[in-house]
């Protein structure tokens, strides 16, 4: 494949073909372990704001056959929904828990140090196999990662955790149908959102609101007012 590179990125020949060990040489080679403003107790390999990678490079990273880089950058709403469960960790603790739309794997792992019984990840990007394992690696804990998309089914998860999710309607769409019927049956469906277009207007309740830090290249701002909402009984809307 050709094509030109985000700057500051390094040779992406050992992801012509996509494997555990070129998407591992790609992650560890274009970014940072460090930790996300918020959630100072977990620590993520993740794109230095310096790349200016979103704003420069996705046509780019689309050329040399590479998806956008979500699971390098720790989201607004992943972070509020992580920072939640750190600080009430009875909501997750010896539960099985889902992360969907995982990314980087930063609310499974807080999932994880928060004790939860089982923690899977999914995301239908295949680069996040490896950013989850290796971020899961980094902080000690144990994920399981899916590459499906899991709207849809029930694997009879205790606690679904969604960060982020609902930037898009034809998503969304799909997302409240899943969540309302996993609410029903019993399942407890936690959501991050920083304000996002298409959250469901009603049938959620507040569980906290936090200032989040995030990259004004993503965002457009350097602060991300987040709220943490549970999935209530009525079918949002």
């Amino acid at each position: 494949m050709e094509g030109s590179l985000p700057h500051g990125w390094s040779d992406t020949g050992s992801v012509t073909v996509l494997t555990s060990h070129s998407a591992e040489r790609f992650i560890l080679d274009n970014t940072a372990l460090m930790a996300p403003p918020h959630v100072p107790e977990i620590a993520l390999y993740l794109a230095d704001e310096a790349h200016d990678l979103w704003q420069r490079t996705e046509d780019e990273l689309v050329e040399i056959g590479l998806p956008p880089p979500f699971w390098a950058f720790a989201w607004a709403g992943g972070q509020g929904l992580a920072r939640h469960i750190i600080d009430n960790p009875a909501m997750v603790r010896g539960k099985r828990v889902l992360d969907f739309a995982s990314g980087s794997g930063l609310v499974a792992i807080a999932a994880a140090k928060a004790g939860a019984a089982g923690v899977t990840a999914a995301d239908i990007d295949p680069f996040c196999a490896t950013a989850v394992r290796l971020n899961a690696q980094a902080n000690g804990v144990a994920v399981e990662f899916v590459q499906d998309d899991c709207v849809g089914t029930d694997a009879d998860w205790d606690v679904v955790l969604a960060g982020d999710v609902f930037y898009d309607k034809p998503f969304a769409d799909r997302l409240t149908p899943w969540f309302a019927a996993l609410k029903r049956r019993g399942a407890d469906i936690l959501i991050g959102d920083p304000g996002r277009s298409y959250l469901p207007r009603s049938g959620l309740e507040p569980l906290g609101v936090c200032q989040v830090p995030v990259t004004r290249a993503l965002e457009d701002a350097e602060i991300k007012r987040t709220t943490v909402w549970r999935w209530s009984t009525e079918r949002p809307a």
